[in-house]
């Protein structure tokens, strides 16, 4: 099968950020499909058009189109339609027997339905956020027609689909509510890679001694970026609380965003950067692995919106196949998947102090560190392993090619009862 592959924001594992896009499409490969993925490039070099690369199989088309999260609304807006309106002339010349299409930005859509309608192919379009009711409860959409207009296109895309793909139950259920039938929903989160993730002592222990302000201290790692939707200053308060109470634990902000700069700022003002809240640049993801190794607990973070409750991040997967307890400051799924298999701290409706009493008194325990750990591993082997969600994945896309889309709730349901063998 000949499979057109859209995703803006793709990535290999040389560079940082998810990688999901790229674990799917070299299996759909390995699997002997022909995947073409359209993508931009947005390391701003100079390259002015089109070029292509194989990476694992995988031939890439990447447009360069400056982006990062540094931009305001209006300027990623703007590289969204200009990234839709290349790639839609470009997928719809390339031979395709699916389109498979991934948000965020909703406007990939656009080229995805062009392509498909080009080629005769049927379409999968694949959910990683509520849009467009994320944007919207965060301001960044705020026009009654742009509201109206961004719906149309939401609702547009679901129709023009044959299946589709949600990253997360409260996910399917934003797709049910503009009245797509749940037998075409697939759920399949961001994976674990337990593979690339497991056996990483030795160079956890190699990451700590190289830093002299972590040594054996408890670490509290947060890998990922500074925007408005992870309100990172959370854990600038909580180093604040824990130095307060004589705490050794060690705080390690790991990445890159537009809030980045007002963080350090804030932490620089609270005395706490360079005492128990240390930052550093973002890493590529082939790097992280010795990353999570060294870390006690996998921090994941939100701003407190029903929205974002139904969110996929991937360090939270990642944390599960490193076997590392998560903490998250939000509630929905996954915090509900750490309480019921005793896989981590969740700190939602806390207090600051309450959150650092909470912290400190679990993060030094290795008897909690160890047993939690083990409790995300499973999890990560049961439900998340990335072999198994590609299995499910591959299946979808291969139903919907013979137009059979409703057989996908039966592949994956995106049900997750409580592991009997947690510890």
């Amino acid at each position: 099968m000949h499979i057109t592959y859209l995703h803006q924001y793709f990535n290999t594992p040389s560079m940082s950020g998810g990688t999901r896009s790229f674990e799917m499409a070299r299996r759909l490969a390995e699997s002997g499909h022909v995947v073409n993925m359209i993508t931009s490039w947005r390391a701003g070099d100079g390259r002015t058009d089109w070029f292509t690369t194989e990476e694992s199989g995988v031939c890439v088309h990447w447009l360069p189109v400056p982006y990062s999260n540094h931009m305001s609304y209006a300027e990623r807006i703007r590289a969204f339609f200009r990234f839709a309106f290349h790639a839609a002339r470009r997928a719809g010349s390339i031979e395709a027997d699916l389109v498979f299409a991934t948000s965020t930005p909703l406007t990939i859509a656009l080229p995805a339905i062009y392509a498909a309608g080009r080629q005769r192919a049927p379409m999968v379009f694949e959910v990683r956020d509520l849009w467009p009711e994320l944007p919207i409860a965060m301001g960044a959409i705020r026009h009654p027609m742009v509201k109206g207009a961004a719906r149309a296109l939401e609702r547009w895309a679901y129709r023009n689909s044959e299946a589709v793909v949600a990253l997360s139950p409260g996910m399917r259920d934003g797709v049910m509510k503009t009245g797509f039938p749940a037998e075409r929903i697939a759920v399949i989160p961001n994976g674990s890679d337990t593979e690339i993730f497991g056996g990483r002592t030795a160079e956890g222990e190699y990451f700590r001694a190289s830093r002299p302000w972590l040594g054996k201290r408890p670490l509290l790692l947060y890998p990922g970026t500074f925007g408005k939707v992870n309100g990172v200053g959370y854990l600038v308060d909580l180093a604040k609380s824990l130095k307060k109470k004589g705490s050794e634990v060690r705080i390690l902000l790991i990445g890159d965003g537009a809030e980045k700069q007002a963080v350090l700022k804030y932490a620089r003002s609270a005395g706490v950067l360079g005492d128990n809240l240390f930052v550093e640049d973002a890493l590529p993801k082939s790097e992280m692995p010795s990353l999570f190794a060294a870390a006690n607990v996998i921090v994941s973070l939100c701003i407190d919106l029903p929205e974002l409750r139904a969110n996929s991040a991937n360090k939270f997967f990642d944390a599960l196949a490193a076997g590392k307890p998560c903490m998250l400051n939000y509630g929905g799924w996954q915090a509900e998947l750490v309480n019921s298999n005793d896989a981590g701290l969740v700190t939602w409706g806390l207090t600051v102090d309450d959150a650092a009493d909470l912290v400190a008194s679990h993060i030094s325990d290795s008897n909690w560190v160890s047993r939690t750990g083990l409790n995300a591993q499973k999890l990560a082997i049961t439900y998340f392993d990335r072999n198994i969600l590609a299995d499910q994945f591959i299946a979808v896309l291969d139903r919907a090619s013979s137009r059979n889309g409703v057989a996908s709730l039966g592949i994956a349901p995106g049900v997750y009862p409580p592991l009997e063998n947690a510890t």
